[in-house]
């Protein structure tokens, strides 16, 4: 008090908390694409930028009731903001049951190397200790353990078949009971989704340019996030995430894979060339390692073009502002 008065009769109520924009952001990241290297980040991130990181323990539920849904967005709306939601979950339509649409990333990968990734770290986990996986699959049997992949994929076992083998395209596709149906309903939604819904969708291979784009898109929560990645004591945490094991399938069967996850691929190649597009768009002239060339083995697909041509330059605050619009 001074004199009679108080401190909201001379300043008025106390300033609010500006939140930055966007101050909503879910990340409900693919299995097997680096996302725990990226949880680790956040983790650290969100001790220095001072947002709310909220993270489930549900790891194996992708796919949720309409129920389950309508509860899952209103725990998530109603979070302290400005926060960052993940978990491995299909894509959710907060408007379609009234609630405002976050801003959606994610990171995807060469549909073969994810699957192969997670074949193997099912059975043996990964270097913070092979006995993770007994955890993991502990019901699994042992001649399924030590399933030869090429056995797997040429005599047509459920993991090695579609519908298990179509997984990337549900987390963009969505909830509805078609999204996990291989075929062009689900690709084309998906894409729509990422579109409409995606602030940036990266693809693992060219993981330091994600970052790069993060930090510029997000900065509120991806501030320094390429310095702490890079520093070698964080380098080290990432290197317990890599899985253990793992044996390359023989060209007859990788070629099977391919075919059965031509749908997967296609969408991976229209994420890699929009994603290519904004590194253009962001003047980022990254140092990507040549990728080994395609075996021959593989179907050249037409889909795979050259990075783009450089087109009309665009103001980028304007581009971000339409992105946030959306």
């Amino acid at each position: 008090f001074v004199g009679n008065s108080t401190y909201l009769d001379d300043h008025g109520p106390p300033p609010q908390k500006v939140l930055p924009f966007p101050s909503q952001v879910v990340y409900n990241r693919v299995g097997k694409c680096g996302s725990r290297t990226v949880v680790l980040l956040l983790r650290i991130l969100s001790e220095k930028h001072g947002f709310n990181l909220v993270t489930s323990d549900i790891h194996n539920k992708t796919r949720l009731t309409k129920n389950e849904q309508m509860e899952l967005i209103k725990n998530i709306s109603t979070a302290e903001q400005p926060y960052l939601f993940t978990r491995h979950v299909h894509f959710l339509n907060f408007s379609r049951f009234g609630g405002d649409q976050p801003v959606y990333i994610n990171i995807i990968r060469d549909p073969v190397n994810r699957f192969l990734s997670n074949y193997f770290f099912r059975r043996f986990g990964d270097w913070r200790g092979e006995q993770n996986h007994m955890i993991r699959t502990p019901s699994m049997r042992q001649e399924e353990r030590y399933l030869d992949i090429n056995v797997c994929i040429l005599e047509n076992y459920p993991e090695c078949s579609n519908p298990r083998l179509f997984y990337i395209i549900p987390y963009f596709c969505g909830q509805h009971p078609r999204c996990r149906e291989p075929g062009e309903w689900a690709l084309e939604r998906a894409k729509l989704n990422v579109n409409e819904n995606f602030l940036l969708v990266g693809i693992l291979e060219e993981l330091e340019d994600v970052l790069l784009l993060l930090e510029r898109f997000l900065p509120h929560y991806f501030k320094d996030v390429l310095s702490i990645y890079k520093n070698p004591e964080h380098r080290k945490i990432g290197n317990l995430t890599v899985t253990v094991r793992k044996t390359v399938p023989s060209p007859e069967a990788i070629q099977i894979l391919y075919q059965r996850m031509r749908y997967e691929y296609e969408f991976y190649y229209y994420v890699k060339e929009q994603f290519h597009l904004l590194k253009r768009k962001f003047g980022l002239k990254s140092h990507i390692r040549k990728p080994h060339p395609r075996p021959e083995f593989f179907i050249p697909s037409p889909l795979e073009t050259e990075e783009p041509i450089d087109d009309e330059e665009e103001d980028d605050e304007k581009w971000l502002e339409d992105i946030y619009k959306r």
